[in-house]
């Protein structure tokens, strides 16, 4: 089950693109040549500024796989050098620091209240000893990952695989911080959708946490099941018109009340020109810039809301404060990393 709601687009508005170059070398150069139309090479440089998403969901994808098979390769590094230092094979390492820190089987009574927990379960005879593997193969599998956190804590790892940054755009979109912040977190969301909602209270603790060194930009891509959200939406960016976009957007996350007459309230709550609010939302003006980001989060291949792209890295679901928390420390040390090598130039 996700964790958040899809977008609800149609498959039939994906394309999939087969050219030389794409899926299989993801790190092309911009020079390098895709098609020949009549004598005319289009180059992925050409591709890019035609289609600046086209690519990236794909490049998110290839770069995932490389990220966890990465992962891999640092534990197994990890553990070939801790065996060598201790003159062991792998199997003694782990026999020595892993194996060895499990305690005892639980008791049969402890079993049985695991067995409880199963739904229509065989006779517990017949379970008893699959139960006990699975509840080993858990500790065991605890066990290793906290000793592989201790090597990867006492070592020097650097990873070097950079990952893909889409490059999305601003135009027409309500930015909230610092212009030159290190650190811009944009979220495609949707007003009524309940994870947005409950994501919201991190990114308020992120803001004051972070306070001058990220800033917000908030795409707003309502769903089709939700009655209200388009409505919503486009009255945010009415308000945005006279300049109380985030004030709209702070209290629609506080009431969560995204009917037509509550929207026209709101506007009279926060000294609108009401009849300028009440034209611009009648009449659709702003329905095109939503569309928009409909469309452009179609182009991303985005799976549902909220999404985020944090200085351009896709990441698709809520997070957690820790987890933002997380990019955004790694974020800021890339900053002052580049900004420091720029200074000695």
């Amino acid at each position: 089950m996700n964790k958040f709601l899809t977008l609800g687009l149609l498959s039939s508005t994906f394309c999939i693109l087969a050219f030389a170059g794409s899926t299989s070398d993801p790190s092309a150069s911009p020079d390098t040549p895709l098609v020949e139309i009549d004598g005319q090479k289009l180059t992925m440089g050409d591709f890019e500024k035609k289609v600046p998403s086209g690519l990236f969901h794909a490049r998110n994808t290839f770069y995932e796989a490389e990220k966890k098979h990465l992962e891999d390769l640092i534990n197994e590094t990890l553990l070939e050098h801790a065996a060598q230092k201790e003159h062991l094979t792998i199997a003694q390492l782990l026999e020595k620091h892993v194996n060895s820190t499990i305690g005892p089987d639980p008791s049969e009574d402890t079993l049985r209240v695991y067995y409880e927990g199963i739904d229509n379960p065989p006779p517990f005879e017949q379970v008893k000893d699959q139960i006990l593997k699975n509840i080993r193969d858990k500790r065991m599998a605890k066990a290793k990952a906290a000793y592989i956190k201790a090597l990867r804590a006492e070592a020097h790892v650097n990873v070097l695989l950079a990952p893909p940054r889409a490059n999305v755009s601003m135009k027409d979109t309500p930015v909230r911080g610092p212009v030159d912040a290190p650190v811009m977190i944009v979220e495609y969301a949707d007003y009524e959708c309940p994870y947005c909602q409950q994501t919201q209270p991190i990114l308020d603790k992120i803001e004051k946490d972070f306070k001058g060194k990220v800033a917000f930009a908030y795409k707003d891509t309502p769903l089709p099941m939700h009655a209200h959200a388009q409505k919503a939406s486009e009255a945010a960016l009415c308000a945005m018109d006279q300049g109380k976009y985030w004030e709209m957007h702070d209290m629609f996350y506080s009431t969560r009340q995204l009917d037509m007459p509550k929207l026209k309230e709101d506007a009279r709550m926060l000294k609108l020109d009401t009849a300028a609010f009440e034209k611009c939302l009648d009449t659709g003006a702003k329905a095109s810039i939503v569309n928009g980001n409909l469309t452009e989060g179609q182009g991303y291949q985005l799976q549902g809301t909220p999404s985020f792209f944090i200085n351009g890295r896709f990441f698709s679901g809520g997070l957690s404060y820790d987890q933002m928390k997380a990019v955004i420390d790694e974020e800021i040390a890339n900053s002052a990393k580049a900004a420091k090598a720029t200074a000695q130039k």
